[in-house]
């Protein structure tokens, strides 16, 4: 690509797939809220507020493709989770619709479907059942994907991240784990795919717990390289949580289990 935006670029993931997509777009366009670094030999940096539609059509503008990362990735209020996850997503969408139509690659969530039980494994027909109101924010993401591809064509992969961390950090991770590595991976497949019509795809690498079926995607050709193994007589040698308790009883951990974020203020 000549020209690849990646919202949300001060964050943990937009500060590792900086690096990772570097060499995937003639110029990468960064662009956040919060301050970033100078802008690299290929890079350009935009601070912007992802809620603010005019500042999301400047950002979207000259772009082949797009990386939405951008918004509160953590349970927040209504009114936060408002402002930067709906009306972010919505304004990403709407963007790419008045400029060019780019292939958007969507930084959903497992928490979109955290309230399934763990013994059930899911797949692309499994119903939403969001553990949060951040988690209600990227099922919402997801069917704004839908309305685009299916009224105006904008082709995307929402992809349902696990748990991206430089390591797994608790015994759940074991099977919700994504390296960057892979997460990086799967975002070349997502932009060098023909075409990708409007697909979810699950956020986990290469883990010997899989509770989590991407079969419907196999068009991508995206194989997860790592895997969680290494670190698994680490994590199980932890004090365990009750078996019914709603962290381990449930898909989204600790999401499911916490209360109504609304409450706690």
């Amino acid at each position: 690509m000549e020209r690849l935006l990646i919202t949300g670029a001060a964050g943990m993931l937009g500060t590792g797939l900086r690096q990772e997509l570097a060499s995937n777009a003639t110029t990468l366009r960064l662009s956040d809220i919060e301050p970033m670094p100078p802008a690299g030999p290929n890079e350009e940096v935009i601070e912007a507020d992802i809620g603010d539609l005019p500042a999301v059509c400047g950002l979207v503008d000259g772009c082949q493709g797009v990386v939405h990362l951008g918004g509160i990735s953590r349970e927040n209020t209504f009114e936060t989770v408002l402002h930067a996850n709906l009306r972010g997503v919505y304004n990403v969408f709407e963007a790419a619709r008045r400029h060019g139509r780019p292939r958007i690659f969507f930084a959903s969530s497992n928490h979109a479907i955290g309230f399934h039980e763990r013994e059930n494994r899911l797949d692309r027909s499994s119903a939403y059942r969001p553990d949060s109101l951040y988690g209600l924010s990227k099922a919402y993401g997801e069917l704004m994907a839908r309305y685009y591809f299916d009224k105006f064509g904008i082709e995307s992969v929402s992809v349902r991240i696990g748990s991206c961390f430089p390591k797994p950090m608790d015994r759940r991770m074991l099977a919700t784990w994504m390296s960057l590595g892979d997460l990086a991976a799967l975002i070349r497949k997502v932009f060098d795919a023909p075409r990708v019509g409007c697909t979810m795809v699950y956020g986990a690498s290469d883990n010997a717990e899989k509770w989590w079926d991407n079969g419907h995607a196999g068009f991508l050709g995206w194989q997860p390289q790592d895997t969680s193994e290494p670190w698994r007589a680490e994590l199980e040698a932890l004090p365990p949580m009750p078996f019914d308790h709603p962290a381990v009883r449930f898909h989204g951990g600790g999401f499911a289990a916490a209360g109504h974020f609304e409450d706690e203020e």
